[in-house]
C-alpha cells in the first residue's frame, strides 16, 4: 500500500498507528482506538508520542503503572534480574521476599501466595479454590462486575457481548451491587436493598449453599463506583452465614489505590481469599491469588502442579512486584494517593458546581470516577457522541483519561502530585466548557 503523508503536529504517531492497523487484530482497547496514539516513551505520569507531544496520563493502563512511567528504582531492580534469571518455578531471591512482604501486608490470617501472569486467570484460581475448600460449585457475582475475559470467570463480568459467543458454563449468578449513583433512595436504602436481593438470589437460585461471592470493594469497569458504607462489610457476613467463602476481587483496588492498601480495609473487612494484580507490578504481567493456610491446603488445589502456571511468580515478575510495592511504602505513595486523591474529588466537585454536564463525582485514594450528564437534576448521561467529543477535547489539550463514556473512570499513576491534579482540573474545565 502507498504510504500516507501527514503534515498535522502527529504526523509519525497517525503513521504508526495506521501502519499498525493493517495487521493487528480487532477488538483493541477503546482508548487506544479513540486517541490513535503512538508513545514514544512515558516519565513519572506522563506520556510522550512520537512527535513529541507531551500528556499527563490519568489513565496509567488502566490502574496499572503504580510507579508511572520508566521510574528508576523499577528499571534498576529489572535490569538487574535481567542479566540473572528471568523465568522458572524454582524459589528465588525476589520471589521469597515477595511472599513474606504480602504476608507482612495483607489482612488477617491471609498468608499464602499463589502467583499467575493475568487477572482473569488468579479470579479462575479463586473459584477453584473456593470449590475445593467448600465441596460446592455456585459462585455469586454482581450487576457492574468485571473479572475477565476468560470463559471461567465470563459469567460473572457484567458484560453484555457474552451471550453472543456461545454457551457459558454454569453456576454463576449475579446479585444487584450497590451502586448510589443508580438507585433512587439513600444509602442506606441502597445498601439495605442490595443485601435483601443477595440473600433472596442465594436461598431461591443456590439453594442456601454457595461456594463463594465474588466482589470488587469498588468496581473499576462499571464507573468507579463506590459502594454505601457497611456494603462489603455485610456481603461479608452473608458469605459465611451461608458458608460460602468471600473473594475480594483487588485487581484494581490493591497496593494504595484507594488510599490504603487494600480497598476491603475501607469496610474493616478480611476476605477469606484475594485477589492482585495491575498496580502490584507497575505494568509486568503478573497478578497472584492469596488465602490462609487452612484455605489454601484443600484439595484437589493443593495436589502439586493443580494450582501453579508457567509464568507466575516467574523471577523477573516477582522482581517487578517486588520493587513496586517497596517503593509503594518507602515513598508514601499509598498517603500520597489519599492526599492527591483528595484534590482530585474536591476540585471535580468544584467543577460541578460551575457545568451542568458533570455529576456524581466519586471515589476513594486515586481511583474516582464523575458522570457526563445532559444536566444534573435528572441526571441523564450524555449520549456515546458528545462523550467522545469530551475525550478528544481532553486529548488535544494534553489530558489521557478514560472519558469517552458517560461513566468517566480517572486513576492516575499513585505518584501523581498536587501541581498535576490541578493541571489535569483546568484541563477538564477547558474540555466541559468547550463541550457545553
Amino acid at each position: 500500500m502507498p504510504a500516507k503523508t501527514y503534515t498535522s503536529a502527529q504526523a509519525r504517531t497517525k503513521a504508526l498507528f495506521d501502519e499498525e492497523h493493517q495487521f493487528i487484530a480487532p477488538g483493541l482497547q477503546t482508548i487506544a482506538l479513540l486517541s490513535e496514539l503512538a508513545i514514544d516513551h512515558g516519565t513519572g505520569a506522563t506520556l510522550t508520542d512520537l512527535d513529541g507531544n507531551t500528556y499527563l496520563d490519568l489513565n496509567a493502563g488502566v490502574s496499572v503503572a503504580s510507579l508511572g512511567h520508566a521510574h528508576p528504582r523499577y528499571i534498576a531492580a529489572l535490569t538487574k534480574q535481567l542479566e540473572a534469571v528471568t523465568v522458572g518455578s524454582f524459589t528465588s531471591q525476589p520471589r521469597a521476599e515477595l511472599v513474606r512482604l504480602i504476608a507482612d501486608l495483607a489482612p488477617g490470617e491471609l498468608s499464602r501466595t499463589q502467583f499467575f501472569s493475568g487477572g482473569a486467570e488468579a479470579v479462575e484460581a479463586a473459584i477453584r479454590l473456593a470449590r475445593s475448600y467448600t465441596k460446592r460449585t455456585d459462585i455469586v457475582g454482581f450487576t457492574g462486575g468485571f473479572h475477565g475475559k476468560t470463559a471461567g470467570v465470563l459469567p460473572l463480568s457484567d458484560v453484555d457481548w457474552k451471550h453472543l459467543i456461545g454457551p457459558l458454563p454454569t453456576g454463576h449468578h449475579l446479585a444487584p451491587y450497590a451502586d448510589p449513583t443508580r438507585y433512587e433512595g439513600s444509602q442506606t436504602e441502597c445498601r439495605e436493598d442490595a443485601i435483601k436481593e443477595l440473600r433472596r438470589l442465594i436461598e431461591q437460585d443456590i439453594a442456601g449453599r454457595p461456594a463463594a461471592i465474588v466482589i470488587e470493594p469498588i468496581q473499576g469497569t462499571a464507573g468507579n463506583i463506590v459502594p454505601p458504607p457497611g456494603f462489603l462489610r455485610e456481603v461479608h457476613d452473608v458469605a459465611h452465614e451461608y458458608g460460602a467463602l468471600l473473594i475480594a476481587d483487588e485487581m484494581i483496588t490493591g497496593f494504595g489505590r484507594t488510599g490504603r492498601i487494600f480497598g476491603c480495609s475501607g469496610d474493616d473487612v478480611v476476605p477469606d481469599v484475594m485477589t492482585l494484580g495491575k498496580g502490584m507490578a507497575s505494568g509486568f504481567p503478573v497478578s497472584a491469588l492469596v488465602s490462609t493456610d487452612e484455605i489454601m491446603a484443600a484439595k484437589p488445589f493443593s495436589l502439586p502442579s493443580a494450582s501453579s502456571s508457567s509464568y507466575g511468580g516467574n523471577p523477573l515478575a516477582a522482581a517487578a512486584a517486588l520493587v513496586t510495592i517497596q517503593t509503594i511504602l518507602s515513598d508514601k505513595l499509598v498517603e500520597n494517593s489519599a492526599s492527591v486523591g483528595v484534590v482530585l474529588r474536591d476540585g471535580l466537585q468544584a467543577l460541578a458546581t460551575r457545568h451542568r454536564s458533570i455529576a456524581n463525582v466519586r471515589g476513594q485514594g486515586l481511583l474516582i470516577g464523575f458522570d457526563l450528564v445532559a444536566d444534573q437534576k435528572s441526571k441523564t448521561l450524555l449520549p456515546k457522541e458528545k462523550c467522545i467529543e469530551f475525550f478528544k477535547g481532553c486529548l488535544a489539550d494534553g489530558l489521557i483519561m478514560m472519558s469517552y463514556t458517560p461513566r468517566v473512570r480517572v486513576h492516575p499513576p499513585l505518584i501523581l502530585s498536587a501541581e498535576q491534579a490541578n493541571s489535569a482540573l483546568a484541563i477538564i474545565d477547558r474540555a466541559l466548557e468547550r463541550m457545553e
